[in-house]
């Protein structure tokens, strides 16, 4: 099982910190270049652009009522559905709120979507959705090495659905860092409430 340890929390504060220098920065020359770099090694890469359809909306919703149908019928485990709709659905409306607060205008693409950049969206929900996936499914084995594996996937699909954004010209590098970042640290945050049941 994942273990919230004292690395773990002081990990995702380094994250948040990571996406207010990002936030407060990103139109800055450092990471203009940063973006530019980025997007001339990624933009194009027709394998990379597949994996953005495991962080579209339909397919986090659909998968999304799977997990919590899964919990409430099978496992009659009730906080764990208010820890999934903790982590996926309040952060995105996390994730919606910043985009209002910040209003970074996306990167210039011929039919670009009309909602704003920063943070990523796909990153920030992928970030949320696959780690808590990752988390109960290794409540669940007794296998270290399956729990590394499961965690291992999760991440590499992390990985590729935040390239993918990069790839398709829909967002620049700074916003999936910012997204990546953000959704970590919530993700612990929800990861705390959830434990916090064992030392009551």
């Amino acid at each position: 099982m994942f273990c919230l340890k004292k690395g773990v929390s002081i990990f995702a504060l380094g994250t948040l910190v990571i996406f207010f220098i990002i936030a407060l920065n990103f139109d800055t020359p450092s990471f203009e270049a940063f973006d530019i770099k980025i997007r001339s090694l990624l933009f194009g890469n027709s394998f990379i652009i597949l994996f953005h359809n495991l962080g579209e909306t339909k397919f986090i919703i659909v998968a999304t009522v799977i997990m919590l149908l899964y919990l409430a019928i099978f496992k009659k485990d009730f906080r764990g559905v208010l820890f999934v709709l903790l982590t996926v659905g309040v952060g995105n409306g996390l994730n919606q709120l910043l985009k209002r607060i910040f209003a970074r205008p996306r990167p210039e693409i011929e039919d670009q979507l009309s909602s704003f950049s920063f943070p990523s969206g796909h990153a920030q929900i992928s970030v949320l959705f696959f780690l808590t996936l990752a988390y109960l499914i290794s409540k669940w084995l007794k296998n270290k090495k399956w729990k590394f594996i499961t965690y291992g996937l999760m991440l590499v699909l992390i990985f590729l659905i935040g390239l993918s954004r990069i790839a398709e010209g829909r967002h620049y590098a700074s916003d999936v860092l910012a997204g990546w970042s953000i959704g970590y640290t919530w993700f612990i945050v929800s990861v705390l409430w959830y434990e916090s049941k064992k030392h009551k």
